[in-house]
């Protein structure tokens, strides 16, 4: 897990306790900021996926090619 993974994840938690808040003080914007929060949370933890699994495969290629210089 990287450190964008883990700020996604946070951003979403943050995102579902602004929610919760909205829900319960009957705050229709809270409500809407923490769903906006959780999305962008969701997003960026996908962001941080991709950025690993792309770190993943060059390092295998350069693994199975050794011979090649970049």
């Amino acid at each position: 897990m990287n450190k964008e993974q883990f700020a996604g994840i946070r951003r979403q938690l943050a995102g579902k306790i602004r929610q919760t808040w909205g829900e319960w003080t009957g705050d229709s914007r809270q409500e809407a900021a923490g769903r906006r929060e959780q999305v962008s949370g969701k997003a960026q933890q996908d962001n941080g996926i991709a950025c690993e699994q792309a770190d993943r495969q060059l390092k295998d290629f350069h693994d199975q090619h050794r011979n090649w210089y970049f």
